[in-house]
């Protein structure tokens, strides 16, 4: 639109100037960008706020002497990249709402330790590890508790820097759970308040296959398998028709339910608010035995079904189309218990993929679009797997894949 007045007219050709470079310096223009513009992108990419002078200036040399890694890692030293970037990151997977906005809890922590760890601890630790990220000796903050969420709140209330004080222990050593029953964030008081409350344990399942291996049920139901350990409590015949089941339910609850009888000695305790495990030699009063009283609900809908005894499973999903998750050729698909199943998850080539391309996206602000994009998801996936599954590598390349030129 034409504005008469010369000097209004230069004055919006200013300001228009001034929003172009900054929409460039920001990634959204195509101008060129150098190095300096590149350390200020990647900076803000992964830590959420510019960098200082210093370190603008020392990312600045190191993108100019060709090491851009260098550059991204020198970035993640900045405390926001762990207490905003990766807590924002993780926060999701803790809750069924899959919001970003909830206090710290020991989950996250967990993924933010083993991010911060990556050189020595691979990420697929997450789901089978006897690990737990704490603080210890930090102001006034309580100390980890099973029971409540107080250590982590206030962490994040006092804008403690997760970075320098995440100590990693044992999650045997601060809770009632023996090393072996530990699965990493699956054994955590968030994982347990969110998905081992009330229900059938199912839960646990389905949520880390969407936050670990980026998939739902639905789009790995296959109703070709064998349902011979489906539970009882799903009816064969929904409404009065057994189509139901054979053409939808089935599809879901073959692979499922094998799977899911890992959890089959946890729960949490609603009054305690903390996770129960049944420990060798206990007897839950609602079973007769080990396994708890929940996985053996509603057995009145199909009598013939599945009756748990253990948790031995199996993954019957390494057999037909669900193949394509890629499963470790040298685990043997089955086994006892959680951290042997959450072993199992995290060895899929499924895992890999997922971690990568959340990371991706965090970073570049946008999913895989074209040809370019893809070639380079699957050079991370490569990286993650060849750095023993070090997540921290995989956000520094989706960096400066993603800094301009």
């Amino acid at each position: 639109m034409y504005i008469a007045n010369k000097n209004k007219r230069h004055s919006l050709s200013g300001v228009a100037t001034a929003l172009i470079f900054t929409m460039t310096v920001a990634g959204f223009g195509t101008a060129y960008a150098g190095p300096r513009e590149q350390a200020q992108r990647v900076h803000v990419r992964l830590a959420g706020v510019p960098p200082t002078e210093s370190v603008l200036t020392s990312m600045t040399n190191k993108i100019s002497s060709n090491d851009a890694i260098g550059a991204a890692m020198e970035a993640m030293d900045d405390k926001d990249f762990y207490n905003v970037t990766l807590k924002n990151f993780a926060m999701p997977w803790t809750n069924e709402a899959q919001t970003v906005f909830a206090p710290l809890n020991d989950y996250v922590a967990t993924v933010i330790g083993l991010v911060r760890d990556g050189d020595t601890i691979p990420f697929t630790e997450v789901l089978s590890g006897d690990v737990v990220y704490v603080a210890t000796g930090v102001g006034s903050v309580p100390a980890y508790s099973m029971n409540n969420n107080d250590h982590y709140a206030q962490l994040e209330s006092q804008g403690i820097d997760l970075q320098a004080n995440l100590v990693n222990v044992t999650q045997s050593s601060v809770t009632t759970l023996p090393a072996a029953a530990t699965a990493g964030v699956m054994t955590s008081r968030a994982a347990a308040a969110a998905f081992l409350k009330d229900g059938t344990n199912r839960a646990m399942l389905r949520f880390t296959l969407m936050n670990h291996l980026c998939t739902d049920l639905e789009p790995i139901k296959d109703v070709t398998g064998t349902p011979d350990r489906v539970r009882q409590d799903v009816s064969r015949s929904p409404g009065g028709d057994s189509r139901i089941f054979m053409n939808a339910c089935v599809g879901c609850h073959i692979g499922l339910d094998p799977l899911t009888q890992a959890f089959a000695y946890y729960d949490y305790d609603n009054t305690n608010t903390s996770i129960v495990y049944n420990d060798v030699g206990f007897v839950d009063p609602d079973s007769g035995s080990r396994v708890q009283g929940k996985n053996l609900i509603n057995e009145d809908n199909f009598k013939s079904g599945y009756i748990t005894t253990n948790d031995d499973w199996s993954n019957y999903w390494r057999k037909g189309p669900n193949r394509s998750l890629g499963w470790s050729g040298s685990l043997p698909g089955s086994g006892t218990g959680a951290k042997s199943m959450g072993q199992e998850l995290a060895a899929s080539d499924a895992f890999a993929a997922c971690q990568v391309k959340k990371v991706f996206k965090n970073v570049c602000l946008r999913s895989p679009v074209d040809s370019a994009d893809r070639t380079q998801i699957s050079t991370m996936v490569n990286s993650f797997k060849t750095s023993n599954y070090n997540l921290k590598q995989v956000f520094a390349e989706s960096a400066v894949y993603c800094m301009g030129n």
